[in-house]
C-alpha cells in the first residue's frame, strides 16, 4: 500500500478569441503561446513518460473554449503561421547568437520551434488528438469545465447554471467522443446547488479550495485529504494547501529560482528594432516574441539579469520536481499516521503556469512523475480514486472559489459590478424565450442559438476577472459589450417577429463557437434533456 496518492491536476483554460474580420489580432497570441510554451511540452512529455514505462496519471481540465479554438481551422492556420514565423526568427539567432552566453538558448528556441510545427503535422494541426491518444494510453484525465467559464455563484438563475454545465458536457462529448468524468468549476466556484446540476450531467467529480471543504457540514472527518461526496452524489475534492504553497508561493516558490528563465526580458524589447520589427505585431508595437534569453538571477533591475543557459535550468527542475515529491512523501506519512489511511494530495495549478510563466515547469511535472514512482507515493486521478474508495463521508461543501480571499471578490467589486444588470437581464431573457419557443425552427431557431452563444460567452469569467487585475482591460469591456449589444440586437428582432437575414449570419461568423448548441438548454432540466 502507498503511503499516500498524488492527484496532480491542471486547469487549461482561455477564453474563446478568434477575429476573422481582422487578419492579424493581438488577442489570438494567447493561444498561441500556450500551445507553444504549455499545451505541447507538457503532452509531449507525458507521452515520453508513457513510453519509458514511467507511471504517470496527471488529471487537466479543457475548457470548451480551448477545446473550440484547439479545433478551429482558422486559428490551427494562424498558429502555423505565428510558429513558422518565430522558427524563421530563431533560424536568424542561432548564427547571430553562436559565440555569445546565449548560444545555447538558441538553439534551444530553433528546435523547440521546430518540434511544434512537427506535432501540429503529426495530429492534423489539432492537439486533441494527442490528447485523446495520452487518455487511451491512460496517463491523462481530461475533464471539463463551466462552457464559457462562467463563474456559477454570481449567475441569476438555476438555467444559467445549467446551461453552462450542460453546453459543456455536450461539448465534451463532441470533442472527446464520450461524456466528462469530471469538471472544474470555474474559478473552483461553488454554491449550494451546483451539485444536482453536475449530477443531472452525468459528471461525478469536481473541485474546490481548501475552505469549501473545510468549513463543508458536517466537519469532514479526513480534512482535504479524502473525497468527500456531497449530499447530490457527487465527489469533491479540497485542494491541499502545503503542495499548493510550494509552487505557487512568490516568495519561496520553485519558480523564482535563480537559474529560471526570466519571463520579463524579451528579444522583442532587447533586440534591435529594425531587426525584430519583421516580426512584432503589424502596429509595430514592441511586444513579447518568446525568446528570453535571460535569467530570474535575484532581486535586481532587469537590465542587470545573466544569461540564461537552458541545461541547468531544466536540471534545476528536475532536483525540484524530486524535492516535490520528497515533500509529499514526508506529508503523506505525517497524514497517514493521523488519519488512520494514505491521504489524496490534491495540487491543482494553472496549466499556463508551467512553461508559460514558469518556462521549465514541464520539465518539473515529468521529475514528478518520475520521482514519484520510485517512491511510496503513487500518481492517481480522480476516477481512480473513486474507484478504490467508493464508500465516502457525505459533507457538503460551503460556497466558496479559489480567487483572491476565497468567495467572490475578484468577480464582483467597484471595478466590474456594473456588468450584473446586463448579464442578470440578458439570462432571464433568454430563459424566458426558451421556453416560450420551445419547437423553433430555421432561421428563429438559427437566432435563438446564436443568442444562446452571445449569452454564454458574455458570461466568461475572464472579462470581469481582467477587469479586477487591470491587464488587458479595453478588450474585456468590449468583449463584454460587444456579446450583450450582439444578444440584445437579436433578441429584439426574434420578440418583435422581424428577424433580419442580413446580419446573423455575420454575427455567427464571428461568435462560431458551439456549434452543436440548442438554445432549450435555458428551458429547464426536462425540456434539456428532451433537446
Amino acid at each position: 500500500m502507498p503511503d499516500g496518492h498524488l492527484m496532480l491536476v491542471l486547469h487549461a483554460h482561455l477564453p474563446f478569441v478568434r477575429h476573422p474580420e481582422e487578419p492579424v489580432f493581438l488577442e489570438e497570441s494567447w493561444l498561441f503561446e500556450a500551445i507553444t510554451e504549455t499545451y505541447i511540452p507538457i503532452l509531449g512529455r507525458l507521452e515520453q513518460l508513457h513510453r519509458e514505462g514511467v507511471h504517470a496519471r496527471l488529471t487537466m481540465t479543457w475548457s470548451p473554449p480551448l477545446c473550440e479554438m484547439l479545433a478551429d481551422p482558422l486559428l490551427q492556420q494562424r498558429y502555423r503561421r505565428h510558429v513558422g514565423r518565430l522558427l524563421e526568427l530563431a533560424e536568424q539567432e542561432v548564427p547571430a547568437k553562436a559565440h555569445s552566453p546565449f548560444a545555447e538558448a538558441a538553439v534551444m528556441y530553433r528546435d523547440h520551434f521546430r518540434w511544434c510545427l512537427a506535432s501540429m503535422d503529426r495530429f492534423g494541426d489539432n492537439l486533441l488528438r494527442w490528447v485523446c491518444l495520452l487518455r487511451d494510453a491512460g496517463v491523462l484525465e481530461p475533464i471539463t469545465c463551466g462552457a464559457t467559464h462562467g463563474y456559477l455563484p454570481l449567475m441569476l438563475t438555476k438555467e444559467g447554471q445549467r446551461a453552462q454545465i450542460q453546453v459543456a458536457a455536450m461539448n465534451y462529448r463532441k470533442h472527446f467522443g464520450q461524456s466528462p468524468k469530471g469538471i472544474w468549476l470555474p474559478e473552483c466556484g461553488f454554491i449550494h446547488g451546483v451539485d444536482d446540476l453536475l449530477r443531472e450531467a452525468g459528471i461525478r467529480y469536481f473541485f474546490v479550495d481548501t475552505h469549501g471543504i473545510y468549513y463543508g457540514d458536517p466537519r469532514p472527518r479526513y480534512g482535504v485529504y479524502a473525497p468527500v461526496y456531497t449530499r447530490a452524489g457527487v465527489a469533491a475534492f479540497g485542494r491541499d494547501p502545503e503542495s499548493s504553497r510550494q509552487v505557487w508561493s512568490a516568495e519561496a516558490g520553485y519558480p523564482g529560482d535563480p537559474a529560471y528563465r526570466e519571463f520579463y526580458r524579451d528579444l522583442g524589447y532587447d533586440g534591435e528594432y529594425d531587426y525584430v520589427r519583421a516580426f512584432l505585431h503589424p502596429d509595430g508595437v514592441r511586444r513579447n516574441l518568446g525568446l528570453k534569453y535571460h535569467r530570474i538571477t535575484g532581486k535586481m533591475p532587469l537590465h542587470e539579469k545573466q544569461a540564461y543557459v537552458p541545461s541547468p535550468a531544466f536540471a534545476t527542475a528536475m532536483r525540484h520536481g524530486a524535492d516535490f515529491v520528497a515533500h509529499r512523501v514526508q506529508q503523506s506519512q505525517r497524514l497517514g499516521a493521523l488519519i488512520g489511511r494514505p491521504p489524496v494530495i490534491v495540487s491543482p495549478y494553472d496549466a499556463e503556469l508551467f512553461g508559460h510563466w514558469w518556462f521549465e515547469g514541464p520539465q518539473f511535472i515529468e521529475s514528478v512523475f518520475r520521482a514519484a514512482a520510485q517512491s511510496s507515493l503513487q500518481a492517481v486521478t480522480g476516477s481512480e480514486v473513486l474507484a478504490e474508495h467508493p464508500v465516502l463521508q457525505v459533507v457538503q461543501p460551503c460556497a466558496s472559489s479559489w480567487g483572491d480571499a476565497g468567495y467572490n471578490g475578484v468577480w464582483l467589486n467597484p471595478g466590474n459590478d456594473w456588468i450584473y444588470r446586463h448579464l442578470h437581464i440578458a439570462e432571464e431573457r433568454m430563459v424566458a424565450c426558451a421556453q416560450r419557443f420551445p419547437d423553433a425552427q430555421g432561421d428563429q431557431k438559427r437566432a435563438l442559438d446564436q443568442m444562446a452563444r452571445e449569452l454564454l460567452l458574455a458570461q466568461s469569467s475572464d472579462w470581469a476577472f481582467i477587469m479586477t487585475t487591470g491587464t488587458t482591460v479595453p478588450y474585456a469591456l468590449r468583449r463584454t459589450r460587444d456579446h450583450i449589444s450582439r444578444f440584445t440586437g437579436i433578441y429584439e428582432q426574434v420578440i418583435g417577429n422581424r428577424l433580419d437575414p442580413a446580419t446573423l449570419p455575420e454575427i455567427e461568423r464571428r461568435d462560431s463557437i458551439f456549434q452543436e448548441i440548442d438554445y432549450r438548454v435555458y428551458a429547464g432540466a426536462q425540456a434539456s434533456a428532451r433537446g
